[in-house]
C-alpha cells in the first residue's frame, strides 16, 4: 500500500532541507514543495494564521512511522501537521517506481 503525506513547513529554506533529507533516506519516492500556502488554524487558545511552504510526500505505508520520526527531528514546529493519506488507485508503473525508489 502506498500513502501521500502532507507536512507544512514554515518557509522554502526548511522544505528543501527536510524534503532532501528525506529522500537521500530513502524513505519516499518523491516530495512536491508548494510554496505560498496560507494557513489558518487553532494555536493557544486563539485563531492563529501563517504563510507556509506544503509537501507533498509519496511513499510506502510501511515507511510512515519511520518518516514522522525523521521529520519530526528535523522539523522546527512544536507540533508538525503530518498527516498520511491511503493512495487507492493509480499508475501501476508510478506506484511501481515508489517501491523502487524506496528500497534501501
Amino acid at each position: 500500500m502506498h500513502v501521500v503525506i502532507l507536512v507544512t513547513v514554515p518557509d522554502d529554506k526548511q522544505a528543501d532541507f527536510i524534503a532532501q533529507k528525506l529522500v537521500e533516506a530513502r524513505l519516499v519516492a518523491c516530495v512536491n514543495i508548494v510554496s505560498g500556502v496560507r494557513s489558518l488554524f487553532w494555536w493557544e487558545g486563539k485563531v492563529d494564521q501563517a504563510k507556509e511552504t506544503l509537501l507533498i510526500i509519496k511513499t510506502r505505508k510501511a515507511l510512515t512511522g519511520k518518516l514522522v520520526k525523521k521529520v519530526k527531528s528535523l522539523h522546527k514546529y512544536t507540533v508538525p501537521e503530518i498527516i498520511a493519506l491511503p493512495i487507492i488507485a493509480g499508475n501501476k508503473e508510478y506506484l511501481d517506481w515508489i517501491n523502487e525508489s524506496t528500497r534501501k
